[in-house]
């Protein structure tokens, strides 16, 4: 499966300035966990997968790794990182899935 990051029209890539700013340790975790996709895709071993609302999705590392990375799988075989965050409740902030639907919004417009 293709693995890409959303690019704002400004061209930022906020998942992958997001993934830069954890340690070392997280960033590894989360590099390991792209490659199991990239290799598996949803069958990747040790990464949880889960429906937000419609065509949003997120996935997060078992383990000891809190942040969570929202997704649309926009053609089968491409995965869009649309945001990623820290996670701190049970429940996804509504403020991070507004973040994430308003790029799905425009991943969708491109297509």
């Amino acid at each position: 499966m293709d693995v890409i990051f959303y690019r704002s029209p400004s061209g930022r890539e906020p998942v992958r300035e997001f993934f830069g700013a954890l340690s070392i340790d997280d960033r590894a975790a989360l590099a390991d966990a792209l490659t199991a996709i990239r290799e598996h895709g949803f069958r990747a071993p040790g990464i949880v997968f889960r429906q937000i609302r419609g065509k949003l999705w997120e996935f997060r590392i078992l383990g000891s790794i809190s942040s969570r990375v929202f997704y649309v799988t926009v053609h089968e075989p491409m995965m869009v990182l649309l945001h990623a965050y820290k996670k701190q409740g049970q429940k996804a902030p509504p403020r991070e899935i507004a973040v994430a639907e308003r790029r799905l919004k425009e991943v969708e417009h491109e297509k």
